[in-house]
């Protein structure tokens, strides 16, 4: 849904979402019909988003809040190009789309097998990607150099940290299988606003994990906000179809959307 922004400067709305620390979009017109037309965007809830503004046509306005929501996602600035009505695949209309927000944020606890493919697809999401492991062999930046920081430390460690900065944008993913690494994770984890907690593991492992989550008196409440076993079942084997698997689960929490196939849905494939 998306809500009409009150009245005022949109630049004056800008500074004060910017002093909120609220992450913001703001698109502009910078070549074609319309050059100089603003519009600002961000969102409300987990379904909404508020605008401000106008590029000077009703479709172009739609598709480019659509397209400024999933910079913004991701953290990211670029031009796009549109028909005068938001066509794609058109270049009649070119829009700077501005990104006032930091990338998200993904924690990746362990060093195993399937996190450098849970890096690499994470990155081209747009993430800002922390590898963390006690283990000092395994955590080690020739393993994975795509990783912003790679850690050696105790997860629960870093999270005490860190923690307090997580926002619902961002992502924590439990790779390990051990649990005096896993467990303590996660009870941090539970104690930040972090929007995704993933847990790997069979779903023997995962009945187990709960017990050792209860025991150390993580509430019903609290195990209802994890991902586990990790990922959306698309049948995926390999690291590199289970990093997608993970990441398709963060879109669609994120979004709140459905996993199910745009061909067997009906409706608008875009909100």
């Amino acid at each position: 849904m998306v809500a009409t922004s009150p009245g005022g400067s949109l630049f004056d709305r800008l500074a004060t979402l910017l002093e909120d620390e609220v992450p913001v979009a703001l698109a502009t017109v910078v070549e074609g019909p319309g050059i100089g037309g603003k519009l600002l965007v961000h969102r409300t809830d987990e379904a909404g988003s508020s605008v401000q503004g106008t590029l000077g046509d009703e479709g172009l306005d739609r598709v480019v809040v659509r397209d400024a929501l999933g910079e913004l996602a991701a953290g990211r600035s670029g031009v796009r190009n549109y028909g005068e009505h938001g066509e794609a695949r058109e270049d009649a209309v070119r829009v700077f789309i501005e990104s006032f927000a930091a990338p998200p944020q993904m924690l990746v606890f362990g060093a195993v097998d399937f996190t450098g493919a849970l890096v690499r697809v994470a990155k081209v999401l747009g993430y800002r990607v922390t590898v963390c492991d006690a283990r000092e062999v395994f955590a080690t930046n020739q393993r994975f150099p795509l990783a912003d920081d790679v850690v050696v430390d105790w997860p629960h460690r870093l999270l005490d940290e860190i923690g307090p900065e997580l926002r619902r944008r961002d992502a924590v993913c439990v790779l390990t299988h051990d649990p005096k690494f896993d467990v303590p994770a996660i009870v941090s984890a539970l104690r930040t606003r972090v929007g995704y907690i993933g847990v790997m593991g069979s779903r023997r492992t995962h009945t187990d994990r709960v017990d050792r989550l209860r025991e150390a008196g993580v509430s019903d409440v609290e195990l209802a906000r994890l991902r586990s076993p990790v990922g959306l079942d698309i049948g995926a084997r390999t690291p590199e179809e289970t990093a997608v698997s993970i990441v398709s689960e963060i879109i669609a929490l994120r979004t709140g959307r459905s996993a199910q196939a745009l061909s067997a849905t009906d409706g608008p494939i875009h909100d």
